[in-house]
């Protein structure tokens, strides 16, 4: 096996979303296997149901959150329970509450993902009574199993949580380290020999997005949960610590950005670059192995003990290739390769440190120079008002557009299912219900993996069943597959659907019904259901990527330029707060993560539908580029590695930077007032030369012309 394979699978097994998998398929599982072998197996499905209905809302996040989000499952399942049990018997009443319900819980996407959660576990419910006509004396009952399957559900997880309140901390900060390691690992192919730029550039802004969706969920859990900010947690200070030092070790990753064409052209054929990509990669080895050890709990020790003495000898090459006079050519650019990596390596070790036994008792976050009430300034803070919910029932509201395509969808779905008489149609609405995406992109991506998926997995499953007929082995591998079935949810939906096809066919087998026939109805009713969701994602209010750009654009442009005039002010010897710094740079990394996520899923948008790829492409790269050297700069201001001071060229370009993206905000329609012309300075603000000088000169003419391309692309692709 691989040693990539080898991580793989380690990653997995210790990961938040195999834990999660096994916890689901416990709480699923229990109910029903309890209650049948005392002879009340359909309530112990009903209690299952109830049980995985309230698991959708069990995503990463916050204890009270979770809490929060469960009980309010819990009362919208038992209520839509009670709903549709009473109104079976009337099926245009059934059908107002279908057509009501998936509008407005999809309308719950407005609080946030997990209160959408929350509409989705309502409409599951639902949607599953549609097949279940009940006498009026039953509903009652009904309703209180999936209740009770529901607060079974969410005791197992607030007790577990309890259990091991740090547990998922350590696997989300491991996730996110392993993340940053993937991204150093893509950093460097861009010194490998050979490497294509563009397709490097492009995997390392997916990786970025990765990365930025990692480190906002861990904000969320850390910063938003009292015992792990509490200055008497010696466990959760160290997770809050580490994961500050790897959003700083991020940064030291990130202003690594150089003219690589131009590295390749002049040292290419010395080799000195592959060797400089050998150790980057060690130090993303490294990385890996701490990321590791946080995720699965475990002692660090490090693969590596000494992580300088590769770069000693890069030092070595490089000063005999200085004293060669057969060898050209300056190798600053290389040298602040190096001195990049070197700081890399301090901050590594600094994370590394947070693991010796002997100086955790001396952790605080004042000594990281953050109090865990500033630490809740990087979060956002969800406001549950009915004003706001009212405030998107407007045609620019992108939910409301989806809600009403999952009304018209539901309604179309509803009136098929209806006339499908003699089979669980229920499946045709519960498919438009996964697949139907707020963005088209992620409607197609959902409907092409479902329709595959299916099919695989209805022809495992088929071969199973037709090949094996003990029925225990049977419960053991649709335990098997539910397990991994719900350990991939939030990781690979293909997969997700190609276990989850067995699963309830042998579910379906083991009640009794005959395999042949669900298979060929599961696979019809998948192929009506995505066809539908499709069709009503392609036709009705799309909203295009393209056309959402400049919600994209306006963000990055307004944080690029708070970035710029947080290096103003430190070049001055203005103070600059090192939590205002770090609230600035979240702002870059958060905005442009997004605006690349906006660019991948354009990509996968009809090509008709896609405008200035290849500009909108660059500008991302390009937005990656200034901010790493805006980044590389201020860093070293706020740290104290370089002294406040700079030329009257200097201040005149980095303020001309200012106006190109104020213009080019301007033009997106964003009322952002021009900075003032570089020859209208404030007594206070006097340019004084510094220790670096032309070095810091010409970056910031560089920044200069950074800033004047974004703005040029920012127009076209605006216009």
């Amino acid at each position: 096996m691989s040693a990539s394979r080898t991580r793989q699978l380690r990653y997995f097994f210790s990961s938040q979303e195999f834990s999660d998998g096994l916890r689901t398929t416990l709480a699923v599982l229990l109910p029903g296997l309890v209650l049948g072998l005392l002879g009340q197996l359909q309530a112990g499905v009903t209690m299952s149901v109830g049980a995985l209905c309230v698991s959708l809302t069990d995503t990463p996040g916050p204890p009270l959150h979770k809490r929060n989000g469960g009980l309010a499952a819990v009362v919208l399942t038992g209520l839509m329970a009670l709903l549709a049990g009473f109104l079976h018997p009337y099926p245009w009443l059934l059908g107002a509450l279908v057509v009501a319900a998936s509008f407005w819980f999809t309308m719950l996407l407005v609080y946030g993902n997990r209160a959408g959660a929350v509409g989705t576990a309502g409409l599951l419910v639902m949607i599953l009574m549609l097949d279940k006509p009940l006498p009026p004396d039953l509903v009652l009952s009904y309703a209180a199993l999936v209740v009770a399957g529901g607060l079974w559900y969410l005791a197992l997880a607030l007790a577990l949580n309890r259990l091991r309140p740090y547990r998922e901390a350590q696997q989300g900060l491991g996730d996110a380290v392993l993340a940053v390691a993937d991204f150093l690992r893509l950093k460097a192919e861009f010194y490998r020999r050979g490497t294509n730029l563009e397709d490097a550039y492009r995997r390392l802004v997916a990786q970025q997005v990765r990365v930025s969706e990692k480190q906002d969920s861990l904000r969320e859990l850390l910063f938003k949960t009292r015992q792990l900010v509490s200055e008497s947690s010696e466990n959760g200070r160290r997770l809050v610590l580490t994961f500050v030092d790897l959003v700083d070790l991020y940064e030291q990753i990130t202003i690594t950005s150089y003219d690589y064409a131009e590295l390749h052209r002049r040292f290419g054929a010395s080799g000195v670059l592959d060797a400089f990509a050998m150790e980057i990669d060690a130090l993303a080895a490294e990385l890996e192995h701490v990321g590791f050890a946080i995720q699965g709990n475990y002692a660090y020790r490090a693969a590596n003990p000494d992580l300088l003495a590769g770069l000693n000898q890069l030092k070595a090459r490089l000063d005999a290739r200085e004293a060669d006079p057969a060898q050209p050519g300056s190798v600053l650019p290389l040298r602040k390769v190096l001195v990049n990596l070197r700081n890399l390596v301090g901050r590594l070790q600094d994370m590394q440190g947070y693991f010796a036994e002997a100086t955790a008792p001396l952790l605080t976050l004042q000594a990281n120079g953050t109090t865990g009430q500033e630490l809740d300034r990087f979060v956002a803070h969800q406001q549950f008002t009915w004003r706001h919910l009212t405030g998107q029932l407007t045609m620019r509201s992108g939910i409301f557009r989806h809600a009403l395509r999952m009304l018209v969808a539901s309604l179309i779905g509803f009136l098929i299912t209806e006339m499908l008489a003699g089979h669980h149609g229920y499946w045709v609405l519960m498919t438009i219900t996964y697949m139907l995406k707020p963005a088209f992109s992620l409607t197609k991506q959902r409907n092409q993996q479902r329709i595959l998926g299916t099919l695989i997995g209805g022809v495992l499953g088929a071969v199973m069943l037709w090949l094996i007929s003990d029925r225990l082995l049977l419960l053991a591998l649709m335990v098997g597959f539910m397990v991994v079935s719900f350990s991939f949810a939030r990781l690979n939906y293909l997969i997700t659907v190609v276990f989850m096809t067995p699963f309830v066919l042998i579910l379906f087998s083991l009640l009794g019904h005959g395999y042949v026939r669900v298979v060929q109805e599961r696979i019809f009713d998948t192929a009506l259901g995505c066809g539908i969701a499709f069709a009503v994602g392609y036709l009705l209010f799309p909203r295009w990527e393209s056309d959402q750009l400049q919600g994209y654009l306006r963000p990055v442009l307004q944080a690029n330029l708070r970035y710029l005039r947080t290096l103003q002010q430190a070049l001055l010897g203005s103070p600059v707060a090192l939590l205002d710094y770090k609230l600035a740079r979240k702002e870059v990394y958060v905005s442009s993560a997004n605006l690349g996520a906006a660019f991948q899923r354009m990509l996968s948008e009809p090509r008709t539908k896609q405008r200035h790829p290849s500009e909108v492409h660059e500008l991302v790269v390009l937005n990656h580029v200034l901010a790493a050297n805006v980044a590389a700069i201020t860093s070293a201001l706020v740290a104290g590695e370089l002294r406040p001071g700079v030329s009257a060229a200097g201040l005149k370009a980095l303020r001309q930077a200012q106006q190109q993206l104020g213009r080019g905000l301007l033009r997106l329609g964003e009322p952002e007032a021009e900075p003032p012309a570089p020859d209208e300075l404030p007594p206070a603000a006097t340019p004084t030369a510094g220790p670096d000088d032309g070095q810091l000169g010409e970056q910031l003419e560089f920044i200069h012309k950074l800033s004047g391309d974004i703005n040029r692309l920012a127009e076209t692709v605006a216009g």
